[in-house]
């Protein structure tokens, strides 16, 4: 059976950070682990973090991402110094990898990251995803997955980020730095099952833009258009705004079905905007066809954490008796201390671990403040923005899946 370990922690050197990583974690700075998943925000070298790991881990596999925060057992920390770390131990898994990912390339990618994961004795039971945050269509990257996987297996994750500026975000494996890369960890320990979840609080006003023109995720044209200066200026800033401007308050809104919206609890669900063409064209986080409508939104203080409070009490209405023993957590940068400081982002993580804490104990738990979150709503994979999303493994007592 799969054993995990997690820790975070806040230090300018790379190899203290680590060694107190595993210290923490672990108990000693060489433990016997086979695989290492690592966030390091900004401020951090992946490359050095990534050889310390190998040096005193030197059989198991380090795969590291950048991010703008972590959430660890010990809280959630925004500085450029906070690291985050997971160690697994067990046969039961398999890494996969790919790079040159982008948005023309996302369904291949994900057929190859899939098939990359097949040949295990168990099948494949919940995949862990983490990929680039700029430029890619997730929702095909996903399909791609599932092409291979099936719909029926659970994917959670995360996709990095940079410091809110939508320039590069960074992935290493096994040492090696990448700028459009993705890996997927796939779990087979057949004792595991696993729950997520995904919610975000905000609401759309006013009038809705129209995609008027659009290839793949590429968004050309809103309203007959260019596509960024028409979103520029529906957002009132000048021509000359960036991404730093926009991800702030630039959430955009797609309406969702009846039936995801009544799951969900929210009628729309939420894309960012992290990169643009010189040429004025939108990147957009999934493929978006033409007639789509997109509407601003604002954030609500009060139903953010309404909302946190329903998604906490779906976990414990289906969790029977289960015991956690691991979390994946996956958060939107813009919910923390860098949205204008207004939401306190201690109590948000607070109301999320006490329900673990107050009955086991916090339970290993990894988590960043990144671009995007992997999580399924109403049964299928999907993928959001600006959400706070969760995916929890829970073995069964007696070890029985």
């Amino acid at each position: 059976m799969l054993e995990f370990r997690a820790a975070n922690t806040r230090s300018v050197n790379p190899r203290r950070a680590m060694l107190e990583l595993l210290e923490e974690a672990c108990g000693t700075t060489t433990p016997s682990v086979d695989l290492l998943l690592v966030n390091a925000t900004t401020g951090h070298d992946l490359w050095t973090l990534s050889q310390v790991a190998r040096e005193q881990c030197p059989g198991a596999q380090v795969l590291a991402a950048s991010c703008a925060g972590v959430i660890g057992p010990s809280g959630p920390g925004e500085s450029l110094h906070d690291l985050g770390m997971m160690a697994v131990r067990g046969p039961e898994l398999r890494v996969s990898h790919v790079d040159l990912l982008v948005g023309e390339t996302s369904f291949e990618k994900g057929v190859q990251l899939a098939q990359g994961l097949l040949g295990t004795p168990e099948p494949v039971r919940m995949v862990y995803l983490l990929a680039s945050g700029i430029d890619i269509a997730n929702d095909r990257l996903l399909a791609g997955i599932e092409s291979v996987l099936g719909p029926n297996v659970p994917v959670f994750g995360a996709t990095s980020s940079d410091q809110m500026k939508g320039e590069a975000t960074f992935q290493s494996i096994d040492g090696i730095t990448y700028r459009h890369a993705a890996f997927a960890v796939g779990f087979c320990d057949p004792t595991l099952t696993v729950e997520t979840g995904a919610t975000h609080g905000f609401v759309a006003v006013g009038e809705p833009m129209v995609v008027t023109r659009s290839e793949g995720n590429r968004i050309i044209e809103l309203d007959g258009r260019p596509a960024w200066p028409e979103y520029l200026h529906r957002l009132g800033l000048p021509p000359n705004a960036t991404e730093a401007d926009t991800i702030p308050i630039g959430a955009l809104a797609e309406a969702l079905p009846e039936d995801a919206a009544k799951i969900y609890g929210n009628p729309h669900i939420l894309r960012v905007v992290t990169h643009h063409t010189d040429a004025g064209e939108i990147l957009y986080a999934t493929t978006c066809a033409e007639g789509t409508r997109l509407w601003l939104t604002t954030r609500d203080e009060e139903r953010i954490f309404n909302d946190l409070e329903r998604m906490m009490a779906g976990f414990e209405a289906v969790r029977g008796d289960r015991t956690p023993v691991a979390v994946f957590h996956a958060d939107c940068l813009a919910r923390g201390r860098r949205l204008f400081r207004r939401v306190m982002k201690e109590e948000l993580v607070q109301r999320l671990q006490e329900p673990f804490r107050a009955q086991w104990g916090i339970p290993p738990w990894f988590g960043m403040y990144g671009f995007g979150e992997y999580a399924q709503l109403g049964g299928r994979n999907g993928y959001h923005n600006y959400t706070t999303a969760l995916a929890a493994l829970y073995r069964r007592e007696g070890g029985h899946g």
